[in-house]
């Protein structure tokens, strides 16, 4: 769109540092970055920062572990999107077609059984999330609004998120992984309001219920996440449920030892109340959405793999389509490629709606020393 820029140059740099003696562990991660409109004469993009991603303690007991500090989970089964992975927050100043998520302040109780795990997890406050400014190209935002730093929620942010989670795997007769994680406290999707050209962001509380799953059958991968969400006390939004439905299926390996998987994923959101807010409403771009995709991997010793295909959203007619290239060499460096056309609603006020028409091409290349 006219009111952004039409590119973006961004420098990014990131620190981890670990260090272990016996069943004690720890780790420090930075992460810095300075956008070009920034610091030059243009017109800011306001995404220039330096942050802590990662800082905690860790201690492993022979059947228990525990842990302290600023960290980031993944949780889910699905190739594209995610739906259960909901513990950290996203941030709201970069690429949302990647994954930057950000650090919790949390204390982790777990205890192992013979094939499965148990996680007691309170997470102590609930993050404020900054927004770049509008004339970012992958910003939400019209020319002139602007999101309130400060986030709105019903009860204190420091009310602590409890979660308790169940993961283990079945193998007597077929690969099985199993989690199933409940969670009382804040939500992970949020809505806004608009006052003049400035909006809030505002968080509510939940009962939430989420599963991720995957099963092998022979070469077929099939991969199950669900989530359903009882809000407590807010009016504004609905009680709503998430389903993500996957298969994967690799192909004979060719004589060279790759591989090609074939991809199909299907995900649904629905509210389950007419009038509160809509999907449109929340943001929400997965709402009736169609994967078709492949992937290739070497099986070789640079991990070398690509992935890509088309999202297809069956309800408001767009189109996503994308292609991802990784692989190392010389053992210290990682390279990625990637290239992605988006073709947004032209009948509905989307989240691609209203970031515009996008091409894009993305290289990537870090030194691991």
């Amino acid at each position: 769109k006219d009111s952004k820029h039409s590119s973006n140059f961004t420098l990014e740099q990131q620190l981890k540092l670990t260090y272990e003696d016996g069943d004690f562990s720890s780790v420090l991660e930075v992460f810095a970055q300075e956008d070009y409109s920034d610091i030059s004469n243009k017109k800011d993009n306001d995404r220039t920062f330096a942050r802590i991603n990662e800082i905690y303690f860790q201690y492993e007991f022979e059947e228990d572990r525990i842990l302290l500090g600023k960290n980031i989970r993944f949780w889910g089964a699905l190739e594209v999107n995610n739906i259960v992975d909901t513990f950290n927050i996203q941030e709201g100043r970069n690429d949302p077609t990647r994954t930057d998520k950000i650090g919790a302040y949390n204390f982790e109780y777990s205890h192992y059984f013979e094939e499965s795990e148990f996680s007691f997890i309170s997470k102590f406050y609930e993050q404020n999330r900054k927004m770049s400014e509008s004339s970012y190209m992958y910003s939400t935002l019209q020319e002139g609004e602007r999101l309130n730093n400060t986030l709105e929620s019903e009860k204190s942010l420091y009310r602590p998120n409890i979660y308790l989670t169940y993961s283990g795997s079945l193998s007597e007769e077929y690969a099985l992984d199993y989690a199933f994680v409940y969670q009382n406290g804040y939500d992970s999707q949020r809505y806004s309001t608009k006052s003049g050209d400035e909006y809030s962001e505002h968080s509510y509380i939940v009962n939430k219920f989420m599963t991720y799953n995957t099963l092998v059958i022979d070469s077929t991968l099939y991969k199950l996440e669900f989530a359903y969400a009882d809000v407590q006390d807010d009016n504004t939004v609905s009680d709503y449920i998430n389903l993500g439905l996957g298969i994967e299926n690799t192909l004979e390996q060719l004589e060279d030892g790759s591989e090609i998987g074939l991809i199909g994923e299907y995900y649904y959101y629905q509210t389950l109340k007419d009038d509160k807010l809509s999907d449109l409403d929340l943001g929400q771009s997965f709402q009736n959405d169609l994967f078709l995709g492949l992937r290739y991997s070497m099986n070789d010793e640079a991990d070398t793999s690509a992935v890509g295909g088309v999202i297809l959203d069956t309800q408001y007619n767009e189109q996503n389509y994308y292609v991802e290239y990784e692989s190392r060499f010389f053992d210290t460096f990682k390279v990625k490629v990637d290239a992605r056309y988006i073709e947004p609603s032209t009948s509905h006020n989307t989240v691609f709606a209203k970031q515009g028409r996008q091409h894009r091409f993305g290289f990537n290349i870090s030194y691991h020393f």
